[in-house]
């Protein structure tokens, strides 16, 4: 997660600039433009997601990571402060992006919703670091989130996020308040179905142990019983160890595992490369962390769709 550091270390003067910069925008500004209804900051796309399905027709939701971006990484501009600065509600997980947090805690912090109270949070992987030196270990920044960040991929989570989202819409826009808690039940709604398609769709697998690129698949594997195995930790931007590649190399073989899984948004050289080594396939799983030029048309229910038939191929599930 490259450059977390530096971007914390320079935010004050960024948060500083953002704000002289919104105080002389125009109405014309992505965030402070639109109807007379309640502006909300997400931080990334999945929480942008549940809140443009709750805001409906009365809020602007603007997104912080741009299409393409790797979440991990998201350094914010001046005027992305400001947009924090000047929203009615700003939607985040504390610990996953330190610039968010940062801005937060200078400029929204009684406007804020941290989703990352709402769920339980499982650990991080705990071979995340196997066969670091202590001063590769220390070299990575880990962020201040004590557990797995990735809590969209069980959508059971995104449930008590909707409810907190409609709650704090409906405080700031009481005359909507029933629209926004009707658009949160819709959501959950559909969430629950999505839920139902993975249990029977994952219920009778050939193979339960999944190889991804990264561990970014936590939830998804604890929700239906899978056993998820990572060539790199939470951090996708990892380097994994000669010592590591040769654990994964072996339960690939030992548990006769046919796919290796990597990412959209992260190179997947090392996945592809140790796939050709084993002659076994590479195949795209995606921890739907942003939208792609690829995914732009799709939406986080597609793309769990579209995950879900994959798991179901690699993993012969009838």
């Amino acid at each position: 997660m490259k450059n977390r550091r530096a971007a914390a270390a320079a935010l004050s003067t960024v948060a500083l600039a953002g704000l002289a910069l919104t105080a002389c925008g125009s109405d014309d500004d992505p965030v402070a433009g639109g109807g007379d209804g309640p502006v909300v900051a997400a931080s990334f796309y999945p929480l942008a997601f549940v809140t443009e399905r709750v805001a409906g027709d009365y809020a602007t939701v603007e997104n912080l990571t741009q299409a393409g971006g790797e979440p991990h990484d998201l350094e914010l501009t001046a005027r992305q402060v400001g947009e924090i600065a000047d929203a009615d509600l700003v939607v985040y997980l504390a610990g996953f992006q330190p610039s968010v947090d940062e801005a937060v805690e200078q400029n929204a912090e009684d406007r804020a919703v941290d989703v990352a109270g709402l769920v339980e949070l499982l650990d991080n992987p705990e071979d995340e670091h196997e066969g670091e030196s202590e001063e590769e270990h220390e070299g990575h920044d880990h962020g201040d989130l004590a557990g797995d960040p990735h809590i969209w991929l069980d959508p059971t989570n995104l449930e008590p996020i909707a409810d907190a989202v409609a709650d704090r819409l409906a405080e700031a826009d009481p005359d909507n308040a029933d629209d926004y808690r009707d658009n949160a039940e819709a959501l959950s709604a559909d969430l629950e179905t999505l839920d139902q398609e993975y249990e029977a769709g994952l219920a009778q697998c050939t193979q339960r142990v999944i190889v991804v690129a990264h561990e970014a698949f936590g939830y998804l594997a604890h929700r239906y019983d899978l056993e998820q195995v990572g060539i790199s930790g939470i951090d996708p931007e990892a380097e994994p160890s000669p010592e590591r590649l040769a654990e994964v190399h072996d339960v690939v073989q030992a548990e006769g595992v046919t796919t290796i899984f990597y990412e959209r948004l992260v190179s997947p050289d090392v996945a592809e490369t140790l796939a050709s080594d084993l002659g076994i396939e590479a195949a795209v799983l995606d921890p739907i962390e942003g939208l792609t030029d690829d995914t732009a048309d799709q939406d986080y229910f597609s793309l769990m769709r579209a995950n879900l038939e994959t798991l179901r191929t690699a993993n012969e599930c009838s």
